[in-house]
């Protein structure tokens, strides 16, 4: 015979499971389903954004660029293209997908938003400038048009994202793509970065590793078919032509070309004094905080006392301190040999 006491308690379980799972927005079920319902229209976005870079940047869409793009199958691929179709924001055309007028609209306010994201962790979080992209994309889908223009308010409605990119405006502007790549200039020729490409994460890491940034000046000393060999902030480079051509350049006439402004403090050799002009615009954020903390304003006079086991860090002279810098701090520091000036 089945004791009353054991049957009431497993009624019991069996009621109290059922409403952990079925119970209405906080059962495992009302849950799961909103994760479900969530990650469908992440990649729904990720489409869109994918076939508005495509339309910027004057490339064909198709089924297996959004596979790649998106990380999933073919078939779904094909599925959420045709999901867009339905919803009017994509439309199929001889040579692949386009975008409707409203699907651009709503790619361009995703694009905003993960741009205004990478602004935000560039000049307000310690996230490494490789995490950027990264983190950016995992938060772009929780904000609303509120949060959005919040976080624009809070940053003073910035232009252009860390790697250079345009910040569409709120009512979706944005202005043409500008710039060459890098692998197209002659020897000889020199211009400022106006972007950095940030897909896939170790091409921008290989771009950052090199000291480049937006806004800093170089001078190509010799293309080749298989390397780029320029001169950057008096320091020779050389990047694989795979990787260099992911960096946009806008070309600069000689005389625009302020040669003072490309030696850094990390060219500064041991016993030499310098005046610091400054510190260059594309560091932001705490970094940018920690050198103006430090005393590295322009007009200080910085001498280079001591170096590390193999020249790194350095321990300058900065108003009767010592303070020790490594190589990749001192060459976002612009000087001027001539201290007496």
């Amino acid at each position: 015979m089945v004791d009353p006491a054991l049957a009431l308690l497993a009624f019991g379980l069996l009621i109290l499971a059922a409403a952990l799972v079925f119970w209405p927005q906080k059962g495992l079920f009302s849950r799961i389903s909103r994760l479900s319902g969530l990650s469908e229209r992440v990649r729904l976005e990720d489409t869109l954004k994918h076939l508005y870079k495509c339309e910027y940047a004057d490339r064909q869409c198709s089924v297996n660029s959004v596979a790649g793009s998106v990380g999933v199958s073919r078939s779904r691929a094909i599925d959420l293209l045709r999901h867009l179709e339905e919803l009017d924001y994509a439309r199929a055309v001889p040579e692949g997908f386009v975008l409707t007028e409203s699907g651009r609209d709503y790619a361009l306010h995703i694009v905003r938003t993960h741009r205004l994201l990478e602004r935000y962790l560039a000049d307000r979080t310690g996230f490494l400038p490789e995490d950027w992209h990264g983190e950016a994309e995992r938060r772009e889908h929780k904000y609303t048009p509120e949060d959005r223009e919040s976080l624009a308010a809070r940053l003073g409605h910035p232009l252009y994202d860390p790697h250079g990119d345009p910040i569409p405006t709120a009512d979706g502007d944005l202005p043409p793509r500008s710039g060459v790549p890098l692998t197209s200039l002659e020897s000889g020729e020199a211009g400022a970065i106006v972007h950095l490409g940030d897909e896939p994460r170790e091409i921008y890491e290989a771009l950052t590793r090199e000291g480049l940034a937006p806004l800093m000046s170089l001078r190509v000393v010799e293309t080749g078919p298989k390397e780029v060999r320029f001169e950057m902030a008096g320091e020779e480079h050389v990047l694989p032509s795979i990787i260099a051509r992911n960096v946009a350049i806008e070309l600069l006439p000689e005389a625009e070309l302020d040669e003072s402004a490309m030696e850094t403090l990390a060219d500064v050799n041991q016993g030499e004094k310098v005046r610091v002009l400054g510190i260059h615009s594309a560091l932001q954020g705490p970094q940018r905080r920690r050198l103006l903390d430090l005393g590295l304003v322009p007009g200080t006079v910085v001498e280079a006392e001591l170096a590390g086991a193999g020249g790194d860090p350095v321990a300058y002279r900065i108003r009767g301190a010592l303070i020790a810098l490594r190589r990749d701090q001192s060459r976002w520091i612009q000087v001027d040999r001539r201290v007496d000036r």
